[in-house]
């Protein structure tokens, strides 16, 4: 299966492992860390090196709490950084949400669009529409302000539903499906047992026909069920990524990634040696 990211195509053989870029000063876990465009810069680079297949850079924060910003903000955050990495050897990726945003990502050459509310305004389907980007449609149902208070009957089943809705729905604004991956949005409005089942039976998304991302690197789910703050969950976070790879996963969305990428490895080495 190849995903077609702009002037890349990637090949999804094995799993990709995205790296954070994260260009805030309040995101849960390093914001503050790289907020200014020399940090952000190196910290990109080292995630090359260490063996990222593309780069997520995000402006805005989403964690629970998180309070919007202006567009202006947005893009003086992320802009000097997209500018910085102008011929880097893997691709960019923008988290954002915001259709003027993606615009002048896409115009300084971003190759995937990575939206936390699924396209669903209109201006941002036209948008990734009018560009050769890929984009990642996620699930979530709140906003930052009101997230984990949604419910669910069956969270899968649910979420399969709102994913398959929108690959239609981008489809019939002219997004190639080779261009779209999904991602079931681990711990946006969602409680521990959501995520487990999520997690649990990630292969269901399959029937989508499309990649799946799964990002879950040092999220609250982890430190829930080991105790660990989240300065202290690369152990659990490199075993989530394991098992959504197991069970799917095509990219996984990590802070960890010369870890992940060292994990991976082991695990098809041994699916060699079972071949």
């Amino acid at each position: 299966m190849l995903l077609h990211c702009g002037l890349f195509k990637l090949d999804l053989s094995r799993t990709l492992v995205m790296g954070i870029v994260n260009v805030t000063p309040d995101s849960f876990y390093d914001g503050g860390h790289h907020s200014q465009r020399d940090a952000a810069l190196v910290h990109a680079h080292q995630l090359i090196q260490e063996g990222a297949d593309i780069l997520d850079i995000g402006g805005e924060s989403s964690r629970p709490g998180a309070q919007p910003i202006s567009v202006q903000e947005e893009l003086d955050r992320i802009m000097p950084v997209i500018e910085g990495l102008q011929g880097a050897l893997v691709p960019l990726s923008v988290d954002t949400y915001k259709p003027e945003v993606m615009r002048s990502a896409l115009v300084a050459g971003v190759s995937m669009i990575n939206d936390i509310h699924a396209l669903q305004q209109p201006s941002s389907l036209a948008a990734v529409a009018a560009s050769d980007a890929a984009v990642c449609l996620m699930h979530k149902q709140g906003l930052p302000q009101t997230i984990q208070q949604s419910h669910y009957q069956d969270v899968v089943a649910e979420v399969l539903q709102f994913l398959r809705s929108r690959i239609v729905s981008v489809q019939k604004a002219g997004i190639a499906r080779e261009r779209i991956m999904v991602d079931p949005g681990f711990g946006f409005d969602k409680t521990l047992a959501h995520n487990l089942a999520l997690l649990r039976r990630l292969d269901e998304f399959s029937v989508l026909g499309v990649p799946l991302l799964a990002g879950i690197s040092r999220k609250s789910m982890l430190g829930t069920i080991t105790g660990q703050d989240v300065e202290h969950r690369v152990h659990a976070s490199v075993a989530a990524a394991l098992l959504a790879v197991m069970r799917g996963a095509c990219m996984v969305r990590v802070h960890d990634v010369r870890a992940t990428v060292d994990a991976l490895k082991i695990l098809y080495a041994v699916k060699e040696v079972d071949l």
